[in-house]
């Protein structure tokens, strides 16, 4: 379509070229005399062809309104055009006395062709990041099968597959890396600048920059299941979800080609009945219409929303509610969930005491890691990823033995070793070292070489890097902060006062959360809740705000209005940044849109006549001129969203 309106402008205005030359009212403007046989005829023609070909675009626009019962931009471009071209008709053939109107008829579809082309292109510019976003995932992939490897297309591959990504590569697949190791940039998918660390069991987004070192992947997902497809789809529907502001432009627009519809008979009658000519009196009619015509309102919503749901996507944010994500700057509550949230979601060493000289913090976790390394225990698993981020060698062990209930034991560089919890030493009359707890929401285990305890590592549920940071944020800007867990009281008071929490529920169930969300929005708050798990999906739905955590359920994501893709708290605050800007430039754009008309109306009428008149063709290039500001002001977005 904008390749059509392209075409229709520049055919159109060759041919106003000798419609305007031709004109005798042009002529008397420019001072110069230009006549011969048939030059009326061929004025005739040649605005007959522009109006059909010209205006065709408007005038089956004109249609689709009526039919709807929605009257719009495209009514007042259709009427415009249709009156000057029957009254110039009439004149031409002599039915009525007057001048016509050919040459404004003509440069009027001109402009209005080059100011809608204007538009599209902006509005197709804005949503380019779709473009962008789909042209990331390769077209081929390198499908190892055995001892061969074959490219094949990516769309071919099946879940289980295992592809090759070669440095330099982009990932053609989400998958989990079972061999090698490289550092991958995710920034275009995720909004994450410095490149991730990739190791097996890690996984991979299709799309993402391979570093350093060959990955080889196993498919996890494929086509409309992957990530890649699943923020084009999100942004799609975000970008297509009309929200309560874009209804309301919609509103404007109607009740503008209303009053612009209303003011041009008007001011027809006025100015036949104040004496002047009929030629006169339609041509203020129809520079109303023309003048009025809601293009900068039309286009005002449209492009701030494609603009900020592309920015949002590329930052970390899906946005799949337009309506809750212009809305977030009304947030005055926000409740998280802990775990997996506010929290890792995962078990992570906080400390390592060794008990014995000769025993370092390094010799500690590495036998505890070395009996842990088999199991899959929460606890165990955290043990060993402290030791792979050392980078420690894990020895291999004999005579592994579970003591139930109370921890684990092995043969250990031919040590018996073993790591148990406080009930064993309790049993074996081991005394409990004093400092050993100093958190109500760390574990703690400890490590005995034959039967001497020689030191102990505590774990917990570490609170994410950035949620001080994020609660820090959100209350900076008055928002009160509350987290809701189905977690033990004694672990959500200890979170909740590392981060200063406003207020926490500890020990609920879903229904529960359900009716926390439902008592602060009786008390007057607006609700952002933010979760990642099953339970939290009723919350969410209540909410006025729904955020799932990116790295959480799918059910979450489904009932969330807005996803965080890095699964990082301070993306909230971004969030509610985000929501701000986006709803001021829709109000700057909005009243600038209106304010023209305001003005522009009674001018195209003639209120100022004799001492200024608008003309048809200047009334078309002021309507394109505050279309084309629009749209650079929706443009100037991507500066307030950073």
């Amino acid at each position: 379509m904008i390749a059509d309106f392209l075409r229709r402008f520049w055919i159109c205005l060759v041919l106003s070229l000798p419609v305007v030359a031709f004109s005798t009212m042009f002529q008397e403007i420019a001072g110069y005399h230009l006549d011969f046989p048939y030059r009326d005829w061929i004025v005739l023609g040649l605005s007959s062809f522009i109006y059909f070909y010209g205006g065709w675009p408007f005038l089956t626009g004109f249609v689709g309104e009526v039919r709807s019962r929605q009257p719009g931009m495209m009514t007042l471009v259709a009427v415009a055009v249709t009156v000057a071209y029957v009254y110039s008709i009439v004149t031409a053939l002599g039915i009525l006395a007057g001048m016509d109107f050919f040459w404004e008829l003509a440069t009027l579809i001109d402009i209005m062709l080059l100011g809608h082309y204007l538009e599209m292109k902006s509005v197709a510019g804005a949503s380019r990041a779709l473009e962008l976003i789909v042209k990331m995932l390769p077209s081929e992939a390198h499908l190892v099968h055995g001892s061969m490897i074959h490219d094949v297309k990516v769309d071919q591959l099946a879940v289980d597959n295992i592809v090759l990504v070669r440095p330099g590569e982009r990932i053609p697949t989400d998958g989990e890396v079972i061999e090698g190791s490289s550092s991958v940039n995710e920034s275009m998918l995720t909004g994450e600048s410095v490149p991730v660390q990739k190791e097996p069991h890690d996984t991979v987004i299709a799309g993402a920059i391979n570093g350093e070192g060959a990955l080889t992947v196993k498919v996890t997902h494929q086509g409309a299941d992957s990530y890649l497809n699943k923020v084009v789809k999100l942004v799609q529907e975000a970008q297509t979800v009309k929200s309560k502001t874009q209804t309301l432009a919609d509103r404007a627009a109607g009740w503008l080609t209303i009053i612009s519809l209303s003011v041009g008979l008007v001011t027809l009658l006025v100015w036949l009945v104040s004496g002047r000519d009929t030629a006169f009196a339609v041509e203020r009619m129809v520079t109303v219409m023309v003048t009025a015509c809601p293009h900068a309102l039309g286009v005002a919503i449209p492009l701030v929303v494609s603009i900020s749901t592309a920015i949002s996507a590329q930052k970390g944010l899906l946005i799949r509610n337009r309506t809750a994500f212009e809305e977030a700057r009304k947030i005055t509550a926000m409740v998280f969930d802990k775990t997996g949230t506010l929290t890792e979601g995962a078990f992570g060493v906080t400390r390592i005491v060794p008990l014995q000289d000769k025993i370092s913090e390094t010799d500690l976790i590495r036998l505890g890691a070395a009996l842990e390394q088999s199991s899959q225990h929460p606890i165990a698993q955290g043990i060993v990823r402290e030791a792979q981020k050392r980078k420690l060698a894990l020895v291999s062990i004999a005579d592994f033995q579970s003591i139930t209930g109370k921890g684990i034991s092995a043969t250990v560089e031919g040590k018996q070793m073993a790591v148990v919890s406080p009930g064993y030493l309790k049993e074996k009359r081991i005394e409990l070292p004093t400092d050993a707890y100093r958190n109500e929401a760390e574990t703690v285990v400890f490590i005995l070489r034959d039967q001497q305890l020689i030191g102990y590592i505590a774990l917990a549920d570490q609170i994410r890097s950035d949620s001080g940071e994020a609660v820090r944020r959100l209350q900076a800007s008055g928002i009160r902060v509350y987290m809701a867990t189905g977690d033990n009281r004694k672990v959500a008071d200890a979170v909740a006062k590392e981060l200063g929490l406003d207020g926490v529920y500890a020990e609920v169930l879903p229904d529960q959360k359900v009716r926390i969300v439902r008592d602060l929005q009786e008390e007057g708050q607006f609700v952002a809740m933010t979760g990642d798990g099953v339970n939290d999906a009723p919350a969410l739905a209540q909410a006025n705000i729904g955020i799932a955590v990116g790295s959480g359920t799918d059910i979450a994501a489904e009932t969330a209005d807005i996803i965080l893709v890095n699964s990082k708290p301070t993306d909230i605050s971004n969030l509610v940044d985000f929501g701000k800007a986006t709803y001021r430039k829709m109000i700057q754009n909005l009243i600038w849109a209106t304010g023209y008309n305001v003005v522009a109306i009674p001018l195209a009428a003639g209120v100022l006549y004799p001492n200024f008149v608008l003309s048809p063709a200047l009334g078309a290039v002021l309507m394109s001129a505050s279309t084309v500001i629009v749209a650079l002001n929706a443009q100037l977005l991507k500066r307030e969203i950073r």
